[in-house]
């Protein structure tokens, strides 16, 4: 199967100009089978009980709040207009290739535009504001990955830790995601020097028809791996066991409960969340 569409230049080579559509449908079922094999091995095969040790030790519990914060407004805002932009950029971009035609290239780098936008905010707010290094794999992410490898091998190991604020499995999606929307945003914009808009004067001579093909190509890429990307994420959005962090993208917060039983107050430090004006108390709990 030839995974890109190749075409022949005026002098006679073959330059790529994109991928083969059939990678469409190639990442939308490898994000259903995902979903469905991981449905399948937690309702038939994953053990019950816990899965991590108390963790925390010597913290006052009492003292931890009955809504912790996770998520600030601006954070809130942020992740819900990259959704939609994400959102728009799928059904403009795919949408056509199965039949429904509509003006859709303006309406994408429109949503492309309000997508760059949000991710340059994001960079700046996660840098200078929120906790720039919460969200990377650090040597305890490691080392419980290790330990609940062997455990579900059925072979001796230590209890792994609870989670700080994000666990291994979603920093690893972020990073993933990271990589693809730095790429399609990357190549996106320099694709609109091939279309009319009122930021770029129309230019499709800026570079050779051998890159133009590859930005395509590697654009295409990263699109249709977000298909899958997307799916595996609101699937997770919408499994019952995750769904109070879905929860606490839209009211900022989570439970006393949910606190204590999926983190560690060690690794991520409860901070109580002001439910009347959104906004977070500076006070942590102690030790």
């Amino acid at each position: 199967m030839n995974l890109i569409e190749w075409a022949q230049s005026p002098w006679g080579g073959q330059i790529p100009i994109h991928i083969s559509w059939t990678l469409l449908w190639v990442f939308a079922a490898a994000g259903v089978l995902f979903l469905v094999a991981h449905a399948i091995y937690v309702g038939f095969f994953a053990k019950s009980g816990a899965v991590h040790s108390t963790g925390g030790a010597g913290v006052n519990v009492a003292q931890i709040p009955e809504h912790v914060a996770r998520h600030s407004f601006g954070s809130r805002t942020f992740h819900a207009i990259m959704a939609l932009s994400m959102l728009a950029l799928l059904f403009t971009a795919f949408l056509p290739k199965v039949g429904v035609q509509f003006p859709w290239v303006t309406y994408h780098w429109i949503a492309g535009i309000v997508l760059t936008i949000s991710v340059i905010y994001h960079i700046i707010h996660a840098t200078f504001v929120l906790d720039f290094w919460s969200i990377w794999p650090d040597e305890t992410d490691r080392e419980d990955a290790v330990r609940r490898f062997r455990r579900a091998l059925g072979q001796d190991a230590p209890e792994p830790r609870k989670f700080a604020k994000y666990p291994l499995e979603n920093k690893l999606y972020h990073m993933i995601v990271m990589l693809a929307g730095l790429a399609a945003i990357g190549t996106g914009l320099f694709m609109m020097k091939r279309v009319r808009t009122p930021f770029f004067t129309r230019n499709p001579y800026v570079f050779s028809d051998m890159t133009w093909g590859w930005m395509y190509v590697l654009h295409g890429l990263a699109g249709v791996g977000f298909v899958a990307l997307v799916t595996v994420h609101i699937y997770f959005a919408i499994r019952p066991e995750k769904f109070f962090i879905t929860k606490s993208m839209i009211f900022g917060w989570i439970t006393r409960e949910n606190y204590i039983e999926h983190y560690d107050p060690l690794r991520w430090p409860p901070v109580a969340e002001d439910s009347a004006s959104g906004s977070a108390d500076s006070k942590k709990v102690s030790a």
